[in-house]
């Protein structure tokens, strides 16, 4: 588990001070920038624990997890993934492999890398760069907002569901094991968006994520573990954004879901978070060693989350167009992913959107922003600006679903922001970035 290192009950006293940064949310994005800011007085804030809260199926790709270090968390492997249709099931060779892994430990291994203090505390919005929270405020001239969609730092109206670019998902935890990463496309289950089973070890992770926010997804969450022959237990659920948005805006930065860091069509959002997370580290920590300032800092983040929106774009026309699709020809379609050149191009185009550090030295090489998008993932140069620029027949396992019969892997809270600094702000954004 999570150490916990906040105040309790009598021990909860008031929250005030001036800090280097805030970062607000200490999730995968928030540990993902607190890492890079070792040195710096940087205050980290979230309603919850440092990894009591998990909210996702939590897998992502082996070698983000190995480059920053987090091994000691990885629950199960795999190597392909298998595509489940009303029309057929086909296995999906992938030339990289995922890892589900252990939330709490996860969070634990990463909240290790920094040297941040850390407080549980509610934000409710920000004046200025002074950041108000249920037990008090604190001041930085360097914030950080990685609370997720609400994106509660923010300005202008309220993005609240089911109006919001956002997706609904809905998993349920029973004990037992697997040996593959699925999927189910199946408009019985989901008219637009899909159903999983991610296993980890000792526990699998089966849900059902749908594109609409207003179609309710409990019913057949509860119908597909009843399918699989599992029980519906240990629910967790989320909004997931599926639209990017400012990466910065009136002064601050914004990392992962709060800046809709999250890929449309497959609602992956954990390596995308460790991704620019990372980046928006290092800006930062190049305007506290004074070697540019915030305002060209909060420019080059900006610039380095738009350059990647083509990218966000065609996945979320990929996630309108799939439910679209007619059921007999999205066979054909997945059943050509399992020829291994097709789906290798695939994929690998895939991690590129977000590619891992080539190792841990490529990872701390570069002071400043090092997310440049090139062949061999993160790269240790500054960003310039935005350049937009046959299967196996599957056989009835014991509990009832179509199952590959030894198929060949190789084969296969807000607060309305104001907009006027006056002079005290001025003066401590002066002492604070200058």
């Amino acid at each position: 588990m999570a150490r916990r290192r906040t105040k309790r009950g009598a021990e909860r006293t008031s929250l005030q001070g001036d800090y280097d940064v805030l970062v607000c949310g200490a999730s995968f994005a928030g540990l993902a920038v607190a890492r890079e800011l070792r040195g710096a007085r940087v205050l980290l804030l979230d309603r919850y624990e440092v990894g009591e809260r998990q909210t996702s199926a939590c897998a992502a790709p082996t070698d983000w997890i190995r480059a920053l270090g987090l091994e000691g968390a990885m629950k199960q492997t795999f190597d392909r993934l298998v595509v489940h249709t009303p029309h057929g099931t086909s296995a999906w060779p992938l030339p990289f492999t995922f890892s589900t892994f252990d939330y709490p430990r996860l969070c634990e291994l990463l909240d290790d890398q920094n040297d941040a203090e850390f407080e549980t505390a509610k934000v409710n919005g920000r004046s200025g760069f002074t950041v108000h929270t249920d037990r008090g405020d604190v001041s930085a001239g360097l914030i950080v907002d990685a609370l997720g969609w609400r994106r509660v730092l923010g300005r202008g109206a309220v993005f609240q569901p089911p109006d919001a670019p956002l997706s609904r998902g809905l998993e349920v935890h029973p004990f037992g094991s697997g040996r593959d990463l699925e999927l189910w496309i199946d408009r019985s289950y989901v008219p637009a968006g899909y159903g999983w089973s991610f296993p980890a070890a000792d526990e699998l992770r089966i849900g059902v994520g749908s594109f609409d926010p207003r179609y309710h997804v409990k019913e057949p969450t509860v119908r597909l573990a009843q399918d699989l022959g599992e029980d519906a237990v240990r629910y967790q659920g989320n909004w997931i954004p599926h639209r990017l948005r400012p990466a910065t805006e009136d002064g601050i930065f914004f990392a992962g879901d709060s800046a809709g860091h999250c890929l449309p069509l497959t609602a992956e959002g954990i390596r995308t978070a460790w991704y620019f997370g990372i980046a928006c580290g290092r800006e930062l920590r190049g305007v506290l060693e004074g070697r540019t300032t915030r305002a060209d800092a909060l420019a080059r983040y900006g610039a380095f989350s738009d350059s990647h929106r083509w990218k966000f774009e065609w996945m979320l026309r990929a996630q309108r167009a799939v439910p679209r699709v007619p059921p007999r020809l999205l066979r054909r379609v997945v059943a050509a992913m399992g020829r291994p050149a097709l789906s290798n191009w695939a994929f690998e185009h895939y991690l590129r959107i977000a590619p891992p550090p080539a190792g841990q030295d490529e990872l701390e090489a570069a002071p400043l922003l090092v997310g440049a998008l090139g062949p061999k993932g993160l790269v240790a140069e500054p960003v310039a600006e935005a350049d937009h620029p046959d299967e196996a027949q599957p056989e009835r396992d014991h509990r009832g679903r179509d199952r590959l019969a030894d198929v060949d892997r190789a084969e296969g809270g807000e607060e309305d922001v104001d907009d006027r600094q006056p002079a005290a702000e001025r003066e401590h954004e002066r002492r604070h970035v200058a």
